[in-house]
């Protein structure tokens, strides 16, 4: 059996090395079907401003500076909550998180950031918008005028108009613990 074993292994071997050809070169087709693969999968990675773009919100949002937080914003933006609550128009947003951030919110900061910009150019469900996204993964941290903190993991999904302005936004967290902590 080890001597079927060692021929059959020789075998492989020598047939592998045993190609005298020269390697042709394939960069065009390999191009190509990369090129084909993204137009047939409808997505790519995508350009890295919108990344930066949405690291400024989230910065503005966390230092308190909404005025700044809302300079981003499509005026038909909306900011949807995972737990199916939304806020629709730049100004709800505005009064929204101004609120928020003044009566509720002592303090928000993030760790542990995982940032994936994605563009879209075929959805994959009938509500999926095309374009640019940027998407993280986050450690939240918040301290409440309660007195209370929460620290969870955190996803957020922006997607940016024809402008470059973020149009929608959603936020996937727990909420049991954000109540708890109020």
């Amino acid at each position: 059996m080890k001597r079927t074993i060692g021929f059959l292994f020789l075998a492989i071997i020598f047939t592998a090395c045993s190609n005298d050809q020269p390697a042709a070169d394939n960069s065009s087709t390999t191009m190509d079907s990369v090129s084909t693969e993204v137009n047939t999968r409808g997505y790519e990675f995508g350009d890295d401003k919108y990344v930066q773009t949405a690291k400024r919100v989230m910065q503005n949002l966390s230092s308190g500076n909404i005025d700044g937080y809302m300079t981003d914003y499509a005026d038909n933006a909306i900011y949807r909550f995972s737990g199916g609550d939304s806020l629709n128009g730049k100004q709800a947003i505005t009064d929204y998180w101004k609120k928020r951030r003044s009566e509720v919110i002592d303090s928000l900061s993030y760790s542990g950031e995982v940032w994936l910009p994605i563009n879209v150019s075929k959805p994959m469900s009938p509500n999926q918008l095309t374009g640019n996204y940027a998407l993280t993964w986050n450690m939240v941290h918040a301290k409440y005028k309660s007195g209370k903190s929460m620290s969870q993991r955190m996803h957020m999904v922006f997607h940016f108009d024809n402008n470059d302005k973020v149009d929608r936004v959603t936020q996937y967290l727990d909420r049991v613990p954000v109540m708890a902590a109020q």
